[in-house]
């Protein structure tokens, strides 16, 4: 090493990436990882369990990190802080509201360090294809379910559409740098947890390609170049983050069973001010006063957006199990959870096909549900299908199994029961975007073909 390598070195900045294995590896990818101007010593993680205590693998970290990089729980950033002389924490994670990220903050600024947060251009990677990126102001508005209509038009009008969808690496990050999905072989093969399985099965079973992982630029890549053909890219966000790529579209999905937090959430408000078009979902189960607040905001800070008004068209297997009955709702575990909702789809179809109650799930938790429930005790009285590894599959099936009811209604987008055995009458609730007069995305892509695609 010479002087000028060994001065670099002695300069570096200290960085704790803070995050929950999406934003924040993507942001070290995309800024940090070949800028010997830093050094990462550090992410923390929040939200999911049980992914703190990994290391970011050094082969995925780069020549700077030859060890890779440890990953802590957040709990412990005030200790890290001090015993690792940090110079500046990044905050890289979403769904958050503007009171907690600035609680983070205080404790950051309060510790001596900076604390920072990146925006699109210092992360937005470019495509060579046509790309339409679909995000909401909050987990459960309904984005995937409008990614997934958007796809169903272009695919209508003889387009090959490739899907990518926001992280969600649980498992051996190495293994999971690119991943593709096809057919539904495909979940088993990349050992799948339920949330993953929640977002890429739709897809699967409408025909499309869809690709997640680790490196999204490598992704990207390999998207472009997918051996089905790829005419046009549909990011597929998650929770309320804004794109990981420069979007020539950009769609947002509002919710107006939660007005007011499309001002008040991080990065949500992000993905409103850079909408294209605004999709109002759920305006039929939704009160008027919430819509016309939702209106209201998406005026004052995104006026040129087009807005599209929108319902989430439910169905379910077999009304007979429900009418009449008291159910077990099982919803997805994200939009309970750092989501904040108290009803998802479940619930809602089963009090529109005539249910006469709902069974509370909490005194039958067991194991990682019960914990679940004491970090989430807003929740109430409907159950997240939670299933980030084998053993909160475990805990999800015996839970269930242990709950006296009539029948299960499933709320969440996949088959559950092919992942867990449920000794119960069951109905499975299906649930797509559709749109209420004009304009639609029907319209809007039409414009977007024109221009954008060759």
């Amino acid at each position: 090493m010479n002087l000028t390598q060994l001065e670099k070195l002695m300069t570096r900045r200290n960085v704790i990436i803070l995050g929950a294995a999406g934003r924040d590896f993507h942001n070290f990818n995309t800024y940090y990882r070949n800028n010997d101007n830093y050094n990462v010593v550090a992410f923390t993680a929040a939200q999911i369990p049980d992914i703190e205590g990994r290391r970011y693998p050094p082969e995925l970290a780069g020549e700077l990190y030859p060890e890779g990089i440890p990953i802590h729980a957040e709990e412990d950033l005030l200790q890290l802080i001090e015993e690792m002389e940090i110079d500046e924490c990044i905050f890289s994670y979403s769904d958050v509201s503007y009171q907690h990220v600035m609680s983070v903050g205080a404790i950051v600024e309060a510790a001596g360090a900076s604390f920072v947060m990146l925006g699109p251009k210092d992360t937005q990677v470019k495509s060579s294809k046509p790309l339409i990126s679909v995000g909401a102001v909050r987990t459960g508005a309904g984005k995937s379910q409008t990614a997934r209509r958007i796809i169903e038009i272009l695919m209508e009008k003889g387009l090959n559409v490739v899907a990518i969808r926001h992280p969600m690496p649980y498992g051996n990050l190495v293994a999971q740098r690119v991943q593709r999905f096809a057919e539904l072989a495909d979940l088993e093969k990349h050992n799948c947890t339920i949330e993953e399985m929640e977002e890429y099965e739709p897809h699967i079973v409408r025909g499309n390609v869809i690709y997640a992982g680790v490196d999204y630029e490598a992704i990207l890549r390999e998207a472009e170049n997918d051996p089905g053909g790829c005419d046009v890219i549909i990011w597929d966000g998650g929770n309320n983050d804004f794109p990981f790529y420069v979007s020539d579209l950009h769609v947002t999905v509002v919710d107006p069973h939660r007005p007011g937090h499309e001002l008040t959430y991080y990065p949500g408000e992000i993905t409103l001010r850079i909408a294209d078009v605004v999709v109002i979902n759920k305006i039929d189960s939704a009160e008027q006063a919430g819509i016309e607040t939702v209106r209201k905001n998406i005026d004052a800070v995104n006026p040129n957006a087009i807005v599209i008004d929108a319902v989430s068209d439910l169905t379910i297997d077999d009304p007979s199990l429900v009418e009449g009955k008291t159910v077990l709702a099982i919803e997805d575990g994200p939009t309970l959870t750092h989501g904040g909702m108290k009803i998802g789809a479940g619930v809602v179809a089963a009090q529109r096909f005539g249910a006469v109650g709902f069974v509370d799930p909490r005194p039958y938790t067991v194991g990682s549900l019960s914990e679940t429930f004491e970090i989430y005790p807003e929740i109430g009285t409907v159950l997240p299908a939670m299933g980030y590894g084998e053993q909160q599959l475990k805990d999800l099936e015996a839970t269930v199994n242990n709950i006296e009811c009539d029948a299960v209604v499933i709320g969440t987008p996949i088959n559950l029961s092919r992942v867990i055995k449920i000794e119960k009458p069951f109905t499975r609730v299906y649930y797509n975007l559709k749109e209420i007069g004009h304009p639609n995305l029907n319209d809007v892509l039409e414009g977007f073909i024109k221009e954008k695609v060759k």
